[in-house]
Formats: structure tokens, C-alpha cells, sequence
């Protein structure tokens, strides 16, 4: 797989939905200091580029949308069995794709 533009590694685009059980939405917020803690540090080493929150038509979370850079996909795929939505079960559906931010968003991250 060839390596993303950015300075440390390969860039991944995480897409995620959230299970839709009647527990769901509990699962998330239960979790969901432990998932936004994770940003500072992440942010701090380069690992995460962006995330937010998809939302539905009436503004509920549904999902998540991440931008992380890792050295290797084996490295992503170890901090994402650490994520907290999936050790508690609030994503049900995730999609990883490498990408490539561009070279004005990275810029602005500092990264070129």
C-alpha cells in the first residue's frame, strides 16, 4: 500500500456508524468522555488530522468521520481495538480507507 503525503505515515479515513439498538445512544454517551480524551494526545503525536460526529436529519450522533495518520495500518489497527466506541460496542459499522489530506489542510495542521 503506498504512503500517504503526510510528514509520519499513512493517512486513514475511519467512517463509522453507530449500532441501532435501543441502547445505543446510552453506550455512546457512556463513552464519550473516554473517546473525546483521546483527541489531545492523539492530536499532540499527529496521529488525528480531523474527526466529528455524523449526525441524522434531527441532529443526533450517529456515527463518527476520523482522519488519523499512523505509521503503519498494523499501528492504526491497534489503536482502533483500544477506541473506546468499539470496546463498548457503540460503532456497528466502521470503513477504513487509506487517503491523503491535501497539501493546504496539512499546512494548516502545521504537518508541510
Amino acid at each position: 500500500m503506498p504512503r500517504a503525503m503526510g510528514k509520519e505515515g499513512m493517512q486513514f479515513l475511519l467512517i463509522a456508524y453507530d449500532a441501532k439498538d435501543e441502547q445505543a445512544q446510552q453506550r455512546r454517551l457512556a463513552a464519550r468522555e473516554r473517546h473525546l480524551a483521546q483527541g489531545p494526545p492523539l492530536v499532540a503525536e499527529g496521529k488525528a488530522l480531523f474527526g466529528t460526529a455524523i449526525l441524522d436529519d434531527e441532529g443526533r450522533m450517529v456515527g463518527s468521520m476520523l482522519v488519523m495518520d499512523f505509521p503503519t495500518r498494523a499501528e492504526f489497527d491497534a489503536w482502533l481495538e483500544t477506541e473506546p466506541y468499539v470496546t463498548d460496542g457503540v460503532w456497528a459499522e466502521i470503513q477504513v480507507q487509506p487517503c491523503q489530506a491535501g497539501p493546504v489542510f496539512l499546512e494548516a495542521l502545521g504537518r508541510r
